[in-house]
């Protein structure tokens, strides 16, 4: 049931964010658009849609998803004017990871949510072999045949039938910094992961400690490995390792960890230590790192373009206070890893089609560009709808690179592996945050629970 990607990597990806340490300043914007303070667009009144809706008057509906805060919010605006254009009435119903199991009790309760925004490519095919999946209709599939690169079609395919449309995608190859800290270490934006220890170790010296991770969020610490991995063992190597073709009681393993344990293994580059870590989640990871003025708990996080959407928590501004950099280059080329969520039905019916028409239409990636801390795989989206030139720079890397992407790969792998809480991947790189040393160990523990989850 598993779709594989077998796509070539382009070492061009992503260059352009080198020079990210821009001011929020505006794009040339066209036609139906009007801009707005901060150089992006809102859509014009008088513009004609991009895509054609069904009336669908009193009907209801509801989207399953696991965002919330800022995230959830920015999506609701894009039901909103699905409202707006078919006369339904859309619910969001706030979900928990993995997903899998939250839309399992739901459906077992006879009250499955229409949509489901799904975060892994391994529960698409989960819900596929669970038989929950709608096929995507024709009109949705018209939208992502003109709007999508062929990749982004191939990752909502399970054996040859779309039934995923991805709506949000993610740069998760980027590291954020503190300007105001760099600048007072008199730090410099490193090339290579040893230039990265290096600046760490600068800004240590000027008395902050360097880098933010948000370790009780397992996921992040998948993201930190696989940014290394990827750039050091290669991208056949990740394809083949994503696919468990060879064990994680590999050489290439093995080194890669010893890569990461060179800053775990450091707890005084670490907000908080290991200890400190392990109790931080993902948002405060983001927040620390650009508030406390001169002396912030951190002077750089690790993590994608979606950084941005915990940045506007704080008092920085994207592109002065808060700049970004791309994930070093552990081997001949930096790593390019992305990820992204996508919409899946079901429940048959018109309204959920017409819901994943939407969210594969222009407008609808347009709505959600212009709140800021997302990124459209959306070809046919106007760079002009992103809010500043950082985001507008990132999305349109993704775009330049077309089929040359990696997917994340703890989101390729089976749920029970690489995409749940306290379990897994998540668990055992945890365990390895605590005590880097132990790399025979952690191997062993991630072999063992991919042997599990690939079988099954």
């Amino acid at each position: 049931m598993r779709t594989t990607l077998r796509i070539r990597r382009a070492a061009v990806v992503f260059t352009a964010i080198g020079a990210l340490a821009l001011t929020a300043c505006g794009g040339d914007g066209d036609g139906g658009e009007k801009k707005t303070d901060d150089g992006g667009s809102t859509p014009d009144k008088n513009s004609a849609p991009s895509v054609v809706l069904p009336k669908l008057d009193g009907e209801k509906l509801s989207v399953a998803a696991v965002w919330t805060g800022p995230e959830q919010a920015n999506f609701v605006k894009v039901l909103d004017e699905f409202e707006k254009r078919t006369g339904a009435q859309v619910t969001f119903v706030p979900a928990q990871d993995p997903i899998v199991n939250f839309l399992g009790t739901k459906i077992a309760g006879g009250q499955p949510p229409d949509v489901a925004m799904i975060p892994q490519v391994g529960a698409i095919q989960q819900a596929v072999a669970k038989k929950w999946a709608k096929p995507v209709g024709a009109e949705a599939k018209a939208e992502l045949s003109k709007n999508y690169a062929k990749v982004w079609q191939d990752l909502g395919t399970v054996d040859g039938t779309q039934y995923g449309v991805y709506f949000k995608a993610a740069n998760k190859s980027l590291i954020w910094y503190n300007a105001k800290a760099f600048e007072n270490a008199g730090a410099s934006e490193p090339k290579t992961w040893n230039d990265f220890l290096k600046t760490a170790e600068t800004v240590s010296a000027s008395g902050v400690t360097p880098v933010s991770v948000g370790g009780a969020d397992g996921w992040t610490l998948t993201d930190w490995f696989e940014n290394i991995y990827l750039s050091q063992a290669g991208p056949e190597k990740y394809d083949q390792l994503a696919q468990h073709k060879i064990k994680w009681t590999d050489g290439s393993v093995k080194d890669a960890l010893t890569t990461l344990a060179q800053l775990f293994g450091k707890p005084s580059l670490i907000a908080g230590g290991a200890d400190g870590a392990l109790q931080t989640e993902f948002p405060t990871s983001v927040t620390q790192t650009f508030t406390g003025g001169d002396q912030p708990k951190a002077a750089m996080v690790y993590e994608g373009d979606f950084v941005s959407v915990n940045i506007a928590q704080t008092k920085a501004k994207i592109g002065t206070d808060a700049k970004v950099f791309p994930f070093p280059a552990v081997g001949p080329e930096a790593p390019v890893v992305t990820g992204g969520d996508a919409a899946i039905a079901l429940k048959d019916g018109k309204g959920a089609q017409a819901l994943l028409t939407w969210l594969a239409s222009t407008d609808a990636a347009k709505i959600a560009a212009g709140q800021g801390g997302f990124i459209s795989p959306n070809k046919g989206l106007d760079p002009a709808a992103y809010p500043n030139d950082v985001q507008r720079t990132m999305a349109k890397a993704l775009i330049a690179a077309g089929d040359a992407v990696r997917f994340d790969m703890s989101d390729q792998a089976p749920q029970s592996f690489g995409g749940t809480p306290g379990k897994g991947e998540w668990k055992i790189l945890q365990d390895f945050l605590k005590n880097p040393k132990d790399i025979a160990g952690t191997q062993a523990a991630l072999e063992s629970a991919a042997a599990k989850a690939y079988k099954s």
